[in-house]
């Protein structure tokens, strides 16, 4: 996921660097207190900039918001978009998942941001999920059913195992708090997301293959 954006290639670089560093503020601010809890001031402050100067590069908050969500939905794609109708079934559902799960590692902020903005009803993404995401799925789900109705895999509706794959690998994102204490003195971020991968792969996949 790339922290750098081409979205105005007429920006110098200093514009543009400024404008990252915005970006940046307002991921923080926005993923810890949504959209609803959060404010400019919040995030010229996070930026170490002053308000006046903020507002020369964005005009609101939810243009922040809006550039931030459009940027998270083509990452959010990105891993559903790698499924290969030609790959081995069971591979292919391990690679997802494992992708899934990089992402939450990595993009942790990312993923609350995205759940902080559904929880609040969708109401800056709804045209989002409703096309682009529905249109992915859609596509995916399609492959998945076809390698169920050739007798790779066993039946199951694919949307819903692609629900539970969201569910179970944006958890340690959402909830990396909750997770880290559970896990207590034996918590290591790395140790963690590898032992969610065997742990989740195992069941879902083992869970999906053909007799």
């Amino acid at each position: 996921m790339s922290r750098l954006s081409s979205y105005n290639k007429g920006a110098t670089r200093i514009q543009r660097e400024k404008q990252e560093l915005i970006l940046e503020a307002a991921l923080e601010v926005f993923a810890a207190n949504g959209f609803r809890g959060s404010t400019i001031d919040q995030i010229s402050e996070a930026a170490g900039m002053s308000k006046p100067n903020l507002l020369y590069y964005f005009s609101t908050k939810e243009d922040i918001h809006k550039k931030l969500i459009e940027r998270l939905m083509d990452n959010w794609l990105a891993p559903l978009k790698h499924i290969n109708a030609l790959g081995d079934p069971v591979e292919e559902i391990r690679s997802y998942i494992r992708r899934k799960l990089q992402m939450s590692r990595d993009f942790p902020r990312e993923s609350r941001l995205f759940a902080n903005e559904i929880l609040q009803g969708a109401p800056r993404i709804t045209v989002m999920i409703k096309n682009d995401l529905k249109i992915m799925v859609d596509e995916k789900a399609a492959i998945i059913q076809g390698w169920m109705d050739r007798g790779k895999l066993i039946q199951a509706d694919p949307r819903h195992l692609l629900f539970a794959i969201w569910a179970t690998s944006q958890h340690y994102a959402d909830f990396d708090i909750q997770v880290a204490a559970v896990l207590g003195t034996s918590y290591s971020k790395d140790k963690c997301f590898d032992d969610a991968q065997s742990t989740i792969t195992t069941i879902l996949v083992n869970g999906l293959r053909a007799n």
